[in-house]
């Protein structure tokens, strides 16, 4: 039976070559995810504030983004040669930074559209392409262990983003907080790219492309839990820095809830993932779902500064992790075919994605709130605990 992966380089620079592999990784997912995809959350009430945009405009923008990131995550399971043309991937990283700096130099809802559209096809290519080279890299090297720090990267965009836009937001308002963030988007770009140019990221890692069969069934069971978690947690992550600056006495907070979501992101993909070596992929991500399904709950009547955190906390502390735990069991499940399980996955998640934020905005529009939107998340991640619960394919500890 061939391998994936050569055996693991044992020289004495593999841990600082290793190290810097994943510090560009994480600086890539920084850019497509933290920024790219996430940078959304904390400017929409500026969007609101300033020009008086709907919650439904909201969701339909946001839904586009996914729209276009399930189209992506689709091309990558269908042509996954993309994930080997440099002219592709390159063009991704373009249009993530480019999408989100023009977003602050127009004001026409199609044509944020539009960007937000390409953006997502740009978010779930660079995803699933460092995903990939990054996990391929660092397991032979014989670092395979510190894959789960590479989502860390997505924690440390959403806090920077927490942290960035108010200070943009005084000297440009919504305008200049895109076009910062953008800005910002390409400095972490240039560096992540220099760390892997100087380690021959792509070049050095053998990958058997043989088509494999037979190994993909069992991920459906996990693939249908994951689209209820992409539809539940959507909701939190588009719209939870614009509920907040709409509660009394909680506007000035708001921004930094997001910074509270980044930093419990942060160290969530190495807690979570150790938790599954230890009870078990099936008991962490239930412990996952149901902590997170909480924190849904507690937001719904969050009018205070405790409760919010206890809702940022719960959610930032969870959702990568769930990412961080599910394509490593999907990658377990098809270890010859990690790529096209990663895309499946990213598939379904994706489809969670795009309907989640669209129908909480018409929602939230008809019913004056986010009430039932909320409830309805913490029905959908109730339903992906029971796929989980269910699901016979997990292994023991």
């Amino acid at each position: 039976m061939s391998n994936n992966f050569a055996d693991p380089i044992t020289s004495p620079h593999a841990d600082r070559d290793a190290l810097n592999i994943l510090l560009g990784g994480m600086l890539g997912m920084v850019v497509a995810m933290g920024i790219g995809r996430f940078a959304f959350t904390p400017i929409l009430p500026l969007m609101q504030r300033d020009l008086g945009m709907s919650n439904t405009i909201a969701g339909s923008l946001a839904g586009l983004n996914y729209l276009g990131y399930l189209i992506g995550a689709v091309a990558c399971f269908l042509r996954p040669q993309l994930l080997r043309n440099r002219l592709a991937t390159g063009s991704a990283l373009l249009i993530s930074i480019g999408s989100t700096l023009v977003m602050g130099l127009i004001i026409a809802p199609y044509g944020w559209g539009l960007l937000r559209f390409f953006g997502g096809i740009a978010s779930a290519v660079l995803f699933i392409v460092i995903s990939a080279e990054v996990s391929e890299a660092l397991t032979r090297r014989g670092f395979g262990h510190w894959i789960g720090a590479l989502y860390g990267g997505i924690g440390i965009g959403i806090a920077l983003s927490g942290l960035t836009v108010p200070q943009l937001d005084r000297f440009g308002g919504w305008s200049g907080s895109w076009v910062g963030m953008g800005l910002l988007a390409a400095l972490c770009a240039a560096l992540g790219i220099g760390l892997g140019r100087r380690r021959h990221l792509v070049q050095d890692v053998h990958i058997d492309t043989s088509p494999k069969t037979g190994s993909l069934g069992r991920i459906w069971p996990l693939a249908i839990a994951y689209i209820f978690e992409g539809l539940g947690y959507i909701v939190t992550a588009t719209f939870l820095v614009a509920i907040i600056a709409h509660t009394p006495g909680l506007e000035s907070f708001a921004p930094y809830s997001w910074v509270a979501v980044g930093l419990a992101a942060l160290p969530s993909t190495l807690f979570w993932p150790k938790l599954a070596r230890r009870i078990g992929s099936k008991s962490a991500l239930l412990c996952a779902f149901g902590l997170q399904g909480a924190g849904i709950l507690v937001s719904i009547n969050a009018v205070n500064v405790g409760a919010v955190l206890f809702a940022a906390i719960t959610f930032g502390g969870t959702f990568l992790g769930i990412v961080a735990m599910t394509l490593a069991e999907g990658n377990r499940r098809a270890p010859h075919d990690g790529r096209r399980a990663t895309a499946i996955l990213t598939v379904c998640f994706s489809l969670g994605q795009m309907l989640g934020p669209v129908l909480a905005g018409v929602l939230a529009d008809l019913r004056a709130g986010f009430t039932l939107p909320l409830l309805l998340a913490t029905a959908c991640i109730a339903c992906g605990s029971l796929f989980i619960a269910f699901d016979r394919n997990f292994h023991a500890p």
